[in-house]
């Protein structure tokens, strides 16, 4: 007997994380029987080409989710909020990549490799969080396990295609102004819709997403309420600095990491080694240790620069890079979805 083939439509499927989420399910060969590709009316009519067939973009309307398996949200969180509900009552399983339902009680907030039991309380919506906090957890999951997690510092240095294929184009665009001496375009980042914007290439912004009551960005407390909802655990102290850099691809995060029991740094190394989806690149006197072009393309959280902190007993510092369009976003929606099909046969 073949193995059960899905119904499986993509929203947003032309922005650049729904290009990453058609590649995924390609290369991990998903078991696809129908591809419904989805999008704003503006893009509706363009065609992509799934497995050596064209398929043309449809408008993203509640009809169209008639008959659909699983429905793999990116295309914003008002898209989100309008649709997939309306998604879930045609039978679907949505699996939504935007911040349209990370918080809410009701619905898991998930990555495979750290909290995968989250799956069974799923009411139709699974949320996949933010890329910054998934790398992190990815990384963090085997020392919360062994040890304990007390606090967590983190910074991140984050790619431009965090903010979408305008975001990557504008630092392209500005790269080429500076090199030939001209004027600069600045329309898009930090955030595109603040009236205020900056030049990226040559130059960091410590601001990634809109600023908060409490002086921290949307993005900071991502990282906090994510990190403490996956590992359902409120007393872990998180605080975040997100900052973007004029890098294309791959996210970086120096973490800070207090643990509840002291710990061998041989025996992290160990654990990180044997843990899924990661890999450890910890030899600075080699001159390895993770980065971000190195990590472009590859699904994996990579983990180095681990050293015990100089004032602290139980602190451990590293840095985690991981390429943010695929397992902080592409990848891990994927991967949702094949949990999900593992845990219905198992």
């Amino acid at each position: 007997m073949s193995a059960k083939k899905y119904h499986v439509a993509v929203v947003g499927a032309t922005g650049a994380v729904g290009q990453e989420i058609l590649n995924t399910l390609d290369e991990r060969n998903f078991p696809v029987k129908e591809l419904r590709l989805l999008s704003s009316k503006r893009s509706a009519g363009k065609k992509i080409t799934f497995r050596g067939q064209e398929i043309t973009v449809q408008e993203a309307v509640p009809e169209a989710f008639e008959g659909i398996d699983f429905a793999l949200f990116s295309a914003g969180g008002s898209v989100s909020k309008a649709l997939a509900k309306e998604a879930v009552q045609r039978g679907a399983i949505v699996v939504d990549n935007t911040n349209a339902f990370r918080m809410d009680p009701e619905v898991p907030l998930v990555v495979p490799e750290v909290n995968p039991e989250a799956l069974d309380q799923h009411k139709g919506i699974i949320a996949n969080p933010n890329c910054s906090t998934i790398q992190m957890v990815v990384a963090l999951k085997p020392l919360a396990d062994r040890y304990g997690i007390e606090r967590i510092i983190v910074s991140t240095y984050q790619a431009v295609s965090g903010a979408g294929w305008k975001a990557i184009n504008e630092l392209e665009e500005q790269t080429k102004a500076v090199m030939a001496g001209e004027e600069v375009q600045k329309n898009v980042l930090p955030v595109g819709k603040l009236d205020k914007h900056y030049q990226q290439a040559f130059n960091v912004i410590p601001q990634v997403d809109v600023a908060e009551e409490n002086g921290f960005t949307l993005e900071e407390m991502k990282m906090v309420r994510e990190t403490k909802k996956i590992f359902a655990d409120d007393s872990i102290g998180v605080t975040a600095t997100c900052v973007r850099v004029p890098v294309v691809r791959g996210h970086s995060e120096s973490v800070y990491v207090e643990l509840k029991s002291d710990y061998d740094l041989d025996e992290v190394r160990t654990l990180l080694n044997d843990a899924p989806g990661v890999v450890v690149q910890d030899a600075i006197e080699e001159q390895i240790y993770p980065m971000p072009l190195d990590a472009s393309g590859r699904t994996e959280v990579f983990v180095g620069r681990l050293r015990r902190d100089l004032t602290h007993p139980r602190a451990l510092n590293m840095w985690v890079v991981s390429d943010n369009l695929l397992k902080g976003a592409a990848t891990n929606t994927v991967q949702i979805a094949e949990t999900l099909i593992k845990r219905e046969r198992s």
